[in-house]
């Protein structure tokens, strides 16, 4: 009976981890689809307050930069007070963010909701990214990667789907979606409180506000390329939070609240096919491979902006979305390439630090240059952000060191 002892203790310590792996990729989910829920909204902020495609935008800039605040300051705080603590606080701010942008009636308050979204978000793009890849199987070797990655894009896509649906179909149209999520969070929040802990609380969280942006050495050869990949990627997610409601409306020609979540899931939601399939390449040759065809995505959504078909513009943002998938997570793996618990959060922190980056700079860049130019025009400019970061990775991709070529 002693020798079962050892047996019975690690198989309750994998089903604990099992149920820690569910619950962080479950809230994961829950917190990036809050994030995504507000987005089929835009267009009825338009019409029924008169926002503008800039007040949109400028929501957008909120939220990137409360994200980008609060992984610059709070993106290691996770190793020192525990992975459980930050995931629960981080879903506690989404579910206000929802409470308040129950009442959307001036630009200040989606501005305020969404500027709290991202402060939760970027709590959660560090500690439950890294609780993700605290508790995965090792088997597949790619599944950290691709959940920690891929389930923030599943999320937006699911929220995105959701509120369209809900909009569109449901009652209290305005106000249906984020009562949804709320429910939602609060799931989460049980499921957390409920798994275990994965790291061992330890003095210095004070030092850890202190702002800090670093990768292990091993893999600092990475970050120009991993950093292209993020940027263009996720400054398109931006472009389609920000510019693509106007654009499926007044290009496209629906105002249907539904297909705008569909345009919007379509980009992320391929993302979570193409990552396992950028599995069967090394990091640099996936990189390549997602770049490649995401620059090719992004020539067919010019082609169907200009001539205004817009099942060649969602035939194009699903190759775009699955695209950036492969690459996303490629970057990622090569980045995790080798890491320690303590490297997880920080390293995350990088990631997002990056991704972020790439949405605020060029959000921020478009709101001010959409009373000058169409909504088409600055599609353009983000096709040429697309093809800088694909020179790029083509040129300059390389694979962690003790990899294969």
């Amino acid at each position: 009976m002693e020798n079962l002892a050892p047996v019975i203790d690690l198989r309750r310590r994998e089903r604990m981890l099992r149920l820690a792996f569910v619950s962080a990729v479950a809230s994961l989910i829950a917190v990036f689809a809050a994030v995504g829920s507000t987005i089929p909204l835009f267009n009825i902020y338009r019409a029924e307050e008169g926002f503008t495609n800039a007040d949109i935008s400028l929501t957008v800039v909120a939220y990137s930069a409360a994200t980008l605040s609060t992984l610059l300051l709070l993106g290691r705080l996770s190793n020192y007070v525990g992975r459980r603590p930050i995931a629960i606080a981080s879903l506690g701010l989404l579910a206000l963010a929802c409470l308040l942008l129950l009442n959307v009636h001036q630009i200040g308050i989606l501005i305020a909701g969404r500027l709290l979204m991202g402060l939760g978000a970027g709590l959660a793009s560090s500690s439950l990214t890294a609780y993700v890849v605290d508790s995965a199987p090792a088997r597949p070797t790619w599944l950290a990667s691709v959940a920690s990655s891929q389930t923030v894009m599943l999320g937006l896509a699911v929220g995105a789907v959701a509120s369209g649906a809900l909009v569109q179909f449901g009652p209290w149209p305005r106000d249906l979606i984020y009562l949804v999520v709320i429910g939602l969070l609060l799931l989460s929040v049980a499921l957390v409180a409920i798994s275990p802990e994965t790291v061992t609380p330890r003095p210095g969280g004070w030092r850890s506000l202190r702002p800090s942006v670093r990768v292990p050495v091993r893999v600092r050869h990475l970050l120009p390329v991993a950093a292209g990949v993020f940027l263009a990627t996720w400054a398109t997610g931006a472009f389609y939070q920000a510019f693509v409601p106007a654009l499926v409306a007044d290009q496209l020609h629906t105002r249907n609240s539904l297909v705008l979540g569909l345009v919007f899931a379509a980009y992320m939601g391929p993302s979570a096919v193409g990552a396992p399939l950028g599995g069967r390449f090394s990091p640099a040759a996936a990189q390549r491979i997602g770049m490649a065809a995401f620059l090719a995505g992004w020539i067919g959504l010019i082609v169907a902006i200009t001539t205004g078909v817009l099942p060649l513009f969602i035939a194009a943002t699903v190759i775009a979305g699955a695209a950036q998938g492969i690459a996303i997570s490629a970057a990622t793996r090569g980045l995790l390439f080798g890491s320690t618990l303590p490297d997880r959060a920080p390293t995350f922190a990088v990631i997002y630090l990056l991704s972020y980056s790439g949405a605020t700079i060029p959000s921020l860049i478009s709101a001010r240059l959409s009373t000058i130019f169409t909504v088409p025009e600055i599609a353009r400019g983000y096709a040429g952000l697309a093809l800088l970061a694909t020179l790029l990775t083509a040129v300059a991709a390389r694979n962690p060191h003790n990899q294969e070529p």
